[in-house]
């Protein structure tokens, strides 16, 4: 049976999102299945996202009480920046890449050539016309897709092309039997890592696609925390996983453990950063306060209302220390 929901405060009382129940978890069928169900999540959730969020459809990091979810969202870019060590000028794979946000960020900052890949059509089109606005006149795309960034304070510009992609799928694609071989000096995976079913197949397409001599492999997801007991899993996480559409949520340790298990060595062991980015939920539930949306999302059936009432399943999560968020980077010796 559905749970009822559950008033956290009463200054929340009159939020839609306590106006309706608590879908029971629901096991996931198979993995082809719910990357079906991810897909068209996307498809009819992306333009919420950009009105709601902005281009940046990710945590943000807050280092004052005072920055606004934008700033906070461009610190946590800088972080793993910061953590990776990325050179200017680096050949970038941004997988899960959204609306391009950080695609963007990196070329036109950072003087990157980004390939943002998406399972999304309609995230493509939005990253491109995004991007196509941003750029103005001077946006004139090469044989290969990339519309480049002029330079910037005497930096030399970046390039970004987006493309319809699975992740599961990136290694064939990139790396066909016959034709063109691509390669990268860094991948580079923001909060979708945790959506892809096979993570090992992950790690290894990422060692396989990345140059060798210390070429990255930078990310930023989210966690379970480790040793929880079957309660808290139960309470805490399976809705989590449930609402957001995720296989079971991993540890960081286990993301390490594969990473070398793939070849990598660790060059930053995991950051765990919770306290820092768990006000993005805060603000997120704060944004999906019209009765209008939540009206969409039941519209839309099950897994509509489920993910919006996810966000307080987020948000007990990082109070209760059993949902986390970390940071890592990897590198192919």
């Amino acid at each position: 049976m559905a749970q009822p929901a559950v008033t956290e405060s009463p200054s929340e009382q009159v939020h839609p999102g306590d106006q309706h129940e608590i879908p029971s978890v629901e096991a996931h069928g198979s993995f082809d299945s719910l990357k079906d169900r991810i897909k068209k999540h996307y498809e009819i959730a992306s333009d919420y996202y950009y009105s709601l969020w902005g281009q940046h459809i990710h945590h943000g990091l807050f280092k004052s009480p005072s920055e606004t979810k934008e700033q906070a969202q461009v610190n946590l870019i800088n972080y793993l920046l910061e953590i990776s060590a990325l050179p200017p000028g680096a050949k970038v794979l941004d997988v899960g890449c959204g609306i391009g946000g950080t695609s963007r960020f990196l070329a036109r900052e950072h003087g990157a050539k980004v390939t943002g890949i998406t399972i999304s059509g309609r995230q493509v089109e939005i990253a491109k016309q995004v991007t196509t606005t941003e750029l103005g006149n001077a946006a004139t795309a090469s044989p290969e897709g990339f519309l480049e960034y002029p330079e910037k304070d005497g930096k030399a510009g970046g390039a970004v092309r987006f493309l319809e992609l699975d992740a599961e799928t990136m290694l064939e694609y990139f790396r066909p039997a016959t034709g063109e071989k691509q390669s990268f000096d860094c991948v580079w995976i923001s909060e979708a890592l945790s959506h892809l079913p096979n993570k090992e197949l992950f790690f290894s397409s990422c060692f396989s696609l990345l140059e060798g001599g210390g070429s990255r492999l930078v990310i930023a997801d989210w966690f379970k925390a480790p040793g929880l007991m079957p309660e808290q899993e139960e309470a805490d996480v399976k809705p989590i996983e449930d609402g957001m559409l995720l296989p079971r949520l991993y540890t960081s340790d286990e993301y390490v453990a594969m990473a070398e298990q793939a070849g990598f060595r660790v060059r930053q062991k995991p950051v765990d950063i919770s306290k820092d980015v768990a006000k993005t939920w805060d603000i997120s539930w704060s944004l999906v306060a019209s009765p209008s949306l939540w009206a969409f999302a039941i519209s839309q059936g099950r897994d509509g209302l489920a993910f919006l009432q996810a966000f307080r399943a987020m948000r007990r999560g990082y109070a209760n220390g059993t949902f986390r968020y970390a940071v890592m980077c990897f590198e192919k010796p």
